[in-house]
């Protein structure tokens, strides 16, 4: 389209020097040397060489690339590429969207299975049940008495009962976390020596036996804290995505500027020679392209 402009633009020089021409005629003197001297200056001044060309829309790469890594799209808007400046600005609000709803679920969750756990699993029903079967579960464990487990208040002592577990070893694989900890909501609702402190599960009474099928509090609040983990995926992948799509947003944008800035310059002119007492015009356009 620039260069068409540019040809209309020479078109247009060259129809209007026929009035100037008749401007010229009425100054004749007669004298043919003169005359021509007067025609060549009179036609100098309106075929001044004139340069088309568009330095002064040049774009900033720094700019664009530093406006999209703050803001996905707003680089390709200062470079008027609109459809793209609305793609990247889409895919950011959706995914700040996104993350904030499935972090807020996530939350939500979380507090669900948690108060689940404080009304169905209980810390003192697990230790009951750990000291009572300590012997049967590993018989090097001879006198259970040497592990102060309980407080005198009939509170757990948290040491004692991980130092029982520790004695214990084999099935007992893992070691309460204190409560309230991430550990603590994590284990209770994943490892089958935790199975005996859902309160469907029994007492201390029921007898331990190697693969006892898991309660149905255990694969219920399991099942739960799966759904918050789940939540928590797709929000974190959400801040991935607006991570990348800076990146992307600020990449484009550069290339974008730099592909811009390839520049475009016609040099439209109307020449002229004498040949002679006769003064010959011709129209002349250059193209420079810069890389």
């Amino acid at each position: 389209m620039k260069i068409f402009f540019y040809i209309i633009s020479l078109l247009l020089a060259i129809c209007s020097l026929r009035p100037n021409f008749l401007i010229a005629q009425n100054n004749l003197s007669g004298s043919l040397n003169c005359d021509s001297k007067i025609s060549f200056i009179q036609s100098e001044k309106i075929l001044d060489v004139k340069t088309i060309t568009d330095r002064e829309q040049k774009k900033s790469v720094l700019l664009a690339a530093g406006l999209s890594a703050v803001l996905p799209g707003a680089g390709e808007f200062y470079l008027e590429s609109y459809i793209k400046s609305a793609l990247f600005l889409a895919i950011e609000a959706a995914s700040i969207t996104i993350g904030l709803i499935y972090n807020n679920k996530g939350d939500e969750q979380t507090n669900f299975f948690q108060s689940y756990a404080h009304q169905h699993w209980s810390v003192e029903r697990y230790a009951k049940w750990t000291v009572k079967n300590a012997s049967s579960i590993n018989d090097e464990v001879k006198d259970v008495t040497q592990y102060k487990v309980f407080n005198s208040n009939g509170t757990v002592n948290w040491s004692e009962l991980n130092r029982l577990e520790s004695a214990i070893g084999k099935y007992y694989s893992h070691r309460l976390p204190y409560f309230g900890e991430q550990q603590y909501y994590e284990l209770i609702g994943k490892y089958p020596q935790f199975n005996v402190g859902w309160d469907d599960f029994g007492n201390e009474n029921t007898p331990f036996v190697y693969g006892d099928p898991l309660t149905s509090n255990f694969l219920y609040y399991s099942s739960e804290r799966g759904k918050a983990n789940d939540y928590y995926n797709v929000a974190a992948k959400a801040v991935l995505i607006v991570i990348v799509n800076h990146i992307l947003s600020a990449v484009d944008a550069a290339l974008s500027a730099s592909s811009f800035n390839k520049e475009i310059e016609a040099h439209a002119s109307l020449e002229k020679t004498n040949i002679g007492f006769y003064t010959v015009y011709y129209p002349q356009i250059n193209f420079k392209f810069s890389f």
